[in-house]
């Protein structure tokens, strides 16, 4: 039986970085094993280095060459596939209900706003707490993921919007491959979520989505 929790750690700004540490670094029972900049890095570092818990923000670069947010909807469930026993909260400054329910929905085990000092004051507990299998929220994004949702996007429906934003210029059949499905359910999943969503594109269905608030926002948006 391991001692630690181990966590690692994704998030592209190193003062919010610099501050998790610090919480985290005189906590006994937490020990942080890697630190990714990038979403690409994350399924790598868990291979190398299996963590219990993994702190991730939603709008971290996919990778050096790929600034589009890495798509955490498609992230979460891939992860809990191949490691059921991993915890992930979600630290970010978004706090659209749309979102902080497609994230839960997806797996997560708890969602932190950057801005709540007494949940970041208090991230070792966090970590424990979801360790040990609770649900953590911020009180903001609590009320927003209780908040009546009228979209009527399928969770599969939004993991395929969130990969065509992270990777807009991939062809279905790179789509499918990530989400393990066939071309033409993709094809299907996508059109059906243009019926909804009032538009006739890929892009314009990105950018609807994003102004929803039910995908990654745009990562021109300022964030913490």
């Amino acid at each position: 039986m391991k001692n630690k929790i181990q966590v690692t750690i994704m998030d592209d700004h190193q003062s919010i970085v610099d501050g998790y540490l610090f919480r985290l670094r005189n906590i006994p029972e937490i020990e942080v094993l890697d630190v990714l900049s990038y979403g690409d890095e994350l399924e790598p570092s868990l291979k190398k280095h299996p963590a219990d818990v993994v702190l991730l923000d939603v709008q971290v670069p996919a990778s050096p060459t790929n600034p589009n947010p890495y798509p955490i909807l498609h992230t979460i469930p891939k992860l809990l596939e191949l490691y059921p026993d991993l915890a992930l909260l979600v630290i970010s400054m978004h706090n659209d209900h749309g979102l902080i329910r497609a994230v839960m929905e997806a797996g997560a085990s708890g969602y932190i706003l950057k801005d709540d000092r007494e949940r970041i004051q208090e991230l070792g507990k966090s970590v424990v707490a979801i360790a040990s299998g609770e649900v953590c929220f911020s009180e903001k994004a609590l009320k927003a993921f209780l908040k009546k949702n009228n979209e009527s996007l399928t969770g599969r429906q939004l993991e395929a919007l969130s990969l065509c934003a992270s990777y807009p210029n991939s062809k279905t059949a790179e789509l499918a491959r990530k989400m393990k499905i066939a071309n033409s359910t993709v094809r299907n999943l996508l059109s059906n979520a243009y019926v909804k969503l009032g538009v006739q594109t890929r892009a314009a269905a990105v950018a609807k989505a994003r102004q929803m608030g039910i995908i990654t926002p745009d990562s021109t948006v300022m964030q913490l």
